[in-house]
């Protein structure tokens, strides 16, 4: 195959929880199948990304124009990290006016390749828009997911068809989704905010009705999970979109071993990891709860802490503040608790032996982390598809127990403890969970294995996703996944 064939296009929306997984997955495919990744990005995040790029990966780099104040948005955001949540509708909306530069970019590579077509173009699942660029350029296209399948499932669902909204489920805290039965019952309270207050003319409504059935006009829809476990999310986007729908995970970027020397002084199972994501934070109420049922538990703790929502996230933290009087010294002194200011190393951390349990905000990065190592979660979903990544954990996988749900929720430190309690202590439901997040680390490690002939799933689903991409094949839904 001539080299320029081999070229493979990444476009990830800017966000953290989206760049991570696409440079995870960059650096799998150009370890694994040699090919040549065009990363594409607004020019502070390929800023950004130079210093997460391997010195050994020849990864290109490729700024595509962005000014962030031509959309109403402060000078110099371009990403979802820097800006607040009711902002970020903006900088999705604006990542729309991308599409000319993307089409030009990819114009572009194929004269300088000689009128040769990249391999594939791999997008984000909020660039939608991509795929009939592709279709013109007669590119193959697939969308790649950072989340599960079945969270993702309820989203894309709840977002098409608004069913809180039909007169039928009024005055109904729970209702079904027609076209996904197999997720059971849905609760008004497992809504993020912005689809409970979506009446299908709002920002976010008008975006997601244009973006998401976009997806169509893709080749293929890839997720960031394990086949043997997500079955229910795949079944539903091959039956919606009349697409293969394929697992590539997990894909993630793993640090070297790092041990703190605190963890290594506790016994094993012991410490809770509370983290609530790169973006996310709670209020000062909340936290407050929080930090008492961290306290009474009497468990080890590192927790993750930002200032509460209301506040500037990238501010001091004060503890004096936010926290019940005189908590951090009381955790110092006994040495039971650490508070680490807005970010830790939380892989080194989920891998270490005396991390227990992890108190997360159920984004899937986090989840696929903390599954990986074996560790249940409890589970506090904030945004997105986080309250349903909490229910597949709990309902279907026996993983997860859900402590809180979204941010204005009311919370009680006797609940939280109580919760935690329940996975920490050596209960059967405990035991029960620990074992079943063990079973679920060795299907993981056997998806992306690859020995004496055996190769896992999700090996042979990225080998399948490429072969059709080389042969040209115009919808990946022909092909044939080996099992």
């Amino acid at each position: 195959m001539a080299e320029a064939q081999k070229n493979v296009v990444m476009f990830p929306f800017m966000a953290q929880g989206h760049m991570i997984p696409f440079l995870a997955l960059a650096l799998q495919i150009e370890q694994r199948y040699k090919y040549t990744i065009t990363f594409v990005s607004t020019p502070l995040n390929i800023t950004k990304l130079k210093s997460s790029v391997p010195s050994s990966s020849s990864i290109r780099l490729v700024e595509i124009p962005f000014d962030s104040s031509a959309h109403g948005l402060p000078p110099n955001t371009e990403n979802t990290d820097v800006l607040p949540y009711p902002l970020i509708i903006r900088l999705l909306q604006a990542s729309t006016t991308l599409r000319p530069a993307f089409k030009a970019l990819i114009e572009d590579l194929i004269d300088r390749q000689q009128g040769r077509k990249p391999l594939c173009i791999i997008a984000d699942l909020f660039f939608g828009w991509t795929a009939p660029v592709a279709k013109e350029l007669g590119v193959f296209h697939v969308i790649f997911s950072g989340s599960g399948a079945f969270g993702f499932a309820c989203y894309y669902s709840i977002w098409l068809a608004l069913p809180h909204r039909d007169p039928e489920n009024s005055g109904c805290d729970e209702f079904e989704l027609d076209d996904f039965k197999e997720a059971s019952k849905i609760h008004v309270t497992q809504l993020p905010l912005t689809i409970s207050d979506a009446d299908g003319t709002d920002s976010w409504s008008v975006f997601q009705h244009e973006n998401l059935p976009l997806w169509m006009d893709s080749d293929g829809v890839l997720f960031n999970s394990v086949e043997e476990f997500d079955q229910l999310g795949l079944l539903y986007f091959k039956r919606k979109l009349n697409l293969a729908a394929l697992t590539v995970g997990p894909v993630l970027l793993i640090s070297p071993e790092f041990c703190y020397e605190w963890l290594d002084t506790k016994p094993t199972n012991s410490v809770l990891y509370v983290s609530f994501g790169s973006h996310n934070t709670i209020p000062s109420s909340h936290m407050l709860q929080l930090a008492m049922a961290l306290e009474a538990s009497g468990k080890n703790f590192i927790w993750v802490v930002r200032p509460p929502i209301g506040f500037d996230i990238n501010s001091e933290f004060k503890a004096n503040e936010w926290l019940p009087e005189g908590f951090e010294a009381r955790i110092k002194e006994s040495r039971t608790g650490l508070l680490v200011h807005k970010w830790a190393p939380q892989v080194e951390i989920l891998a270490h032996r005396s991390t227990g349990a992890f108190l997360s905000h159920c984004g899937w990065n986090s989840v696929l982390e903390s599954l990986n190592n074996g560790v249940p979660l409890i589970g506090w979903g904030m945004a997105g598809e986080q309250c349903f990544n909490v229910k597949f954990l709990a309902e279907e996988l026996g993983v997860c127990v859900e402590v809180a749900r979204g941010k204005t929720c009311e919370v009680r430190h006797e609940h939280i403890k109580e919760k935690i309690e329940a996975v920490m202590d050596d209960t059967e439901k405990g035991k029960e969970m620990r074992r079943k997040a063990c079973n679920l680390k060795e299907v993981i490690k056997n998806a992306m294995k690859e020995e004496d002939g055996f190769k896992g799933s999700s090996l042979r689903n990225m080998d399948d996703l490429f072969r059709a991409a080389s042969m040209s094949i115009s919808k990946v839904k022909t092909l044939v996944v080996q099992t």
